[in-house]
């Protein structure tokens, strides 16, 4: 016998209403202590007084969603993605001539993930001229933490962390990010349920909208996704969230096949998009995943440890070689889904049978990349690089693993490189 659902109190409804937060999603918990938290910074004896209290003073709605949302995020957060982005974006700066490329993060919390993007498009080349992010968030309190462009150790984790090197200065307490780095962003309050949100703006080229629908319940998530195609180009990229690729795959937006990116086109994409995205990964288009059910949000769950080989106990069989690009998009699916190893395993087979080939060695980067086997990843970058002396993904790769070893000139070298066969091949 399962358990009756939770009835929702008037507070909860009204968040829902406002900002679509599902209470089921952050526990009922959370926006307890939160709610308790603005009763005695106000005064209020007790509920009924506090729900007065919400309705009677203008700021002080907008004061409990600051207690409700509580930012966790950091720089360079799933890596693969912003990767992927700066390749496609140099793409549209040097190869289609695109004079100004436009970026959305939306939410943007205090900023990590805005100024992330434009570290990266700056690694990749592109000239500051040449790119706008704007970014948007609910909480002002949190959009006041991006201006100061002030952060903590908190905010620096994994690696590597060779970008602190180039964009910040050591202050007390943090580091402060570099001048020309926050003077690209444009921080903009806003609510991505606001029909009216940017309405004014034409399309982005890429939208970011991260570790946000997984705190919605389903109609609301339907809400979030017609608004990201609403903001996207028909030849742009959303990037989501690892667990939240299902969801947008159930709305109808085509994956783009990128492994570890998570990321999706709004429209079906006509020549030349379907060239670009084609370039930035193994094997493109790939069959999106099965829909997932419509079940309602729930927590989001720690990704499980990355693992060279799974137990034996766990151990899944790889696909069976296919066909060329069919092969390799099985394998991207696996990547996807989480299973690395599995994915390593397979990758590693299909070019045992099929000998060498460019597209599969940068695939087998990218796994060795993400489970950080640096030197195999290394590896087989350069054998990618060797068949196909091109091949941008793997040279944009190879620069960032150039980077993370102090070898900035060679980065940039290759950067210049891949820049190079973009304006190429794009006339």
């Amino acid at each position: 016998m399962t358990d009756a659902p939770h009835p929702l109190t008037p507070i909860e409804v009204l968040l829902k209403e406002r900002i679509g937060l599902d209470a089921g999603a952050v526990g009922t918990g959370t926006i307890a202590r939160a709610v308790l938290e603005r009763q005695i910074a106000v005064g209020a004896t007790d509920l009924g007084n506090y729900w007065n209290v919400l309705h009677a003073v203008p700021d002080e709605l907008q004061a409990l969603i600051e207690a409700v949302v509580v930012p966790e995020t950091w720089f360079f957060r799933h890596r693969e993605a912003l990767l992927a982005m700066a390749s496609f974006a140099a793409h549209r700066s040097f190869g289609d001539g695109v004079p100004m490329l436009r970026v959305l993060s939306a939410p943007c919390s205090t900023g990590e993930e805005p100024y992330s993007i434009v570290m990266a498009l700056l690694d990749a080349g592109v000239p500051p001229e040449r790119f706008r992010v704007d970014a948007v968030d609910v909480s002002a309190r949190a959009l006041e933490r991006a201006r100061t462009g002030h952060y903590g150790n908190n905010a620096f984790r994994g690696r590597p962390l060779d970008f602190r090197e180039r964009y910040f200065t050591p202050v007390a307490a943090g580091y402060q990010i570099a001048d020309n780095v926050r003077a690209q962003v444009r921080l903009l309050p806003g609510n991505l349920l606001d029909p009216s949100l940017l309405a004014a703006e034409p399309p982005y080229h890429v939208v970011f909208c991260r570790n946000l629908l997984i705190y919605f319940d389903p109609d609301t998530q339907r809400r979030a996704a017609q608004a990201l195609v609403r903001l996207t180009r028909p030849d742009g990229l959303v990037f989501v969230g690892p667990a939240e690729a299902s969801l947008l795959t159930r709305e109808g937006l085509a994956s783009a096949g990128v492994p570890l990116a998570f990321a999706f086109h709004p429209h079906p994409v006509r020549p030349p998009a379907r060239e670009v995205l084609a370039s930035l990964a193994p094997a493109l288009p790939r069959a999106p995943l099965p829909p997932s059910p419509t079940v309602p949000a729930r927590r989001p769950q720690p990704a499980p440890a990355l693992r060279a080989t799974p137990p034996a106990a766990t151990r899944v069989n790889p696909p069976a070689p296919q066909a060329g690009s069919d092969a390799l998009t099985a394998i991207s699916a696996l990547a996807d889904r989480g299973d690395l190893a599995g994915a390593t395993v397979a990758c590693e087979q299909f070019l045992a049978q099929r000998g060498p080939s460019a597209n599969a060695y940068c695939l087998l980067g990218v796994l060795h990349d993400a489970a950080g086997h640096v030197a195999n990843a290394h590896a087989a970058y350069r054998k990618a690089v060797y068949l196909e002396p091109g091949h941008e993904e793997a040279l944009y790769h190879l620069a960032a693993l150039l980077d993370s070893e102090g070898d900035a000139g060679g980065a940039a070298r290759l950067r210049e490189r891949a820049q190079r066969h973009a304006r190429m091949s794009h006339g």
